[in-house]
């Protein structure tokens, strides 16, 4: 099978040189233990306090020994994946994006060909930031073969669109757009979308570049840029909005959800407690993950203000509400974009609970936990991956892409 396109992905901002380690867990990583607790003296933010502590999905109030686990591998050999997702259809396919524009069903630990969907013609992707990005099938996917992607086409602006499935393939030629969002800088493009527990496709975009968010995105409410967008595909043409978006009734772009964001690269709901899990990629020195408790519209998360839980620019209006992340980590601790997970809910009991997250150019992989001591975050394994995404199945078991072409399962 004529494979690939030989595309560098430099997903983030820098590329890592360990390219090709096995997955190595350490008994260091499972000694590294932070307890985030965020600074009172941040006037802006609301006290602790106020923000409502998650809930604590499943079972975990402790990390397990890491050392027991490795990463398998499932195929190798793909053109930078950067994305996993299993429609809940029953038929435990493994669906695999490759940022040059194409996606692979994989069964059984086998790439069928031809591929899925291919658009590689529509799709601008010279490495970097920009291509096929995100996927997302339709809740009842069983019943509604659709599926929605997010991708940069040839004139460097992203595309929101619906495709239609018939078994193992999709017709190019059913695409129906939903959205054109014009981006000003060819990184920051975001990528996720994953349809939340109330039915309704969430989407994330970046602030649209550069560094700095010198148009000021992240905080304008009338730009869709820097923000998670929220809409009901199943009502409306193309779409309809969710009569309690925050600004549905006026004051910003209906289609918001939440702003104030740099890069929210990957983001997920976990199952249990159906909170919101964003992973929103930093400027020049930390990297963060928010927490929205479930049914939490509006929210800003700081950004550009805030790096993190760090003055970054300009000073915030009198009487500004930010809501801030539970965990960070620097650019010194190694690292330079992090790459967002999900919560386990798998068949590994132990596991359920932990939110898993990574990053691109280290490839630590840490574990996130709401504990009675509060939130903790520990480096769990040192992969010596270039990480790309997370992936989880139907049972709640946990997938990683290395961009050099392995996507792997956790286990024992």
């Amino acid at each position: 099978m004529k494979r690939a396109l030989p595309l560098l992905l430099t997903l983030f901002l820098a590329a890592c040189s360990n390219y090709g380690k096995p997955p190595l867990s350490t008994p260091e990583a499972a000694t590294a233990i932070s307890t985030f607790n965020p600074p009172s003296t941040f006037t802006p933010f609301p006290p602790a306090s106020t923000i409502p502590p998650a809930p604590i999905s499943g079972s975990a109030a402790s990390f397990p020994n890491p050392s027991a686990y490795h990463w398998t591998p499932i195929i190798t050999g793909m053109a930078l994946p950067d994305d996993i997702q299993f429609p809940d259809d029953g038929t435990g396919r493994m669906f695999v994006i490759e940022q040059g524009g194409r996606i692979w069903v994989i069964e059984n630990g086998q790439m069928l060909d031809p591929p899925f969907l291919d658009i590689i013609n529509r799709v601008d992707s010279q490495g970097g930031e920009q291509g096929l990005l995100g996927l997302a099938f339709h809740p009842d996917f069983k019943h509604n073969p659709y599926f929605y992607v997010n991708y940069t086409d040839i004139n460097g602006n992203t595309v929101i669109a619906c495709f239609t499935a018939n078994g193992d393939t999709a017709d190019p030629a059913s695409e129906k757009d939903l959205l054109h969002v014009q981006q000003p800088f060819p990184n920051h493009n975001g990528g996720e979308m994953v349809f939340g527990p109330d039915g309704y496709l969430y989407m994330g975009l970046g602030d649209g570049g550069s560094q700095g968010d010198p148009n000021g995105n992240g905080q304008n409410t009338n730009v869709l840029l820097g923000k998670i967008l929220r809409i009901d595909v199943d009502h409306g043409d193309p779409y309809a909005i969710p009569a309690d978006n925050p600004f549905a009734k006026g004051g910003g772009k209906p289609e918001i959800w939440a702003y104030g964001l740099r890069n929210p690269w990957r983001f997920s709901f976990d199952r249990g407690t159906k909170n919101l899990y964003i992973a929103d990629v930093g400027q020049d020195t930390w990297e963060e993950v928010d927490v929205v408790p479930a049914n939490a519209p509006g929210l800003n998360f700081g950004w550009n203000y805030y790096e993190g839980m760090h003055p970054y620019a300009g000073q915030p209006p009198a009487g500004a509400n930010f809501t801030f992340p539970v965990t960070e980590y620097s650019h010194a601790e190694g690292g330079c974009a992090i790459i967002g997970g999900y919560v386990c809910g798998g068949p590994m009991k132990e596991w359920q609970g932990v939110y898993f997250y990574g990053d691109d150019c280290s490839g630590k992989i840490w574990g996130l936990i709401n504990s009675k001591n509060g939130w903790q975050s520990q480096v769990l394994f040192e992969t010596g991956f270039n990480i790309s995404t997370f992936g989880q199945d139907a049972s709640g078991e946990i997938y990683i892409a290395d961009r050099n072409g392995g996507i792997y399962r956790l286990g024992k």
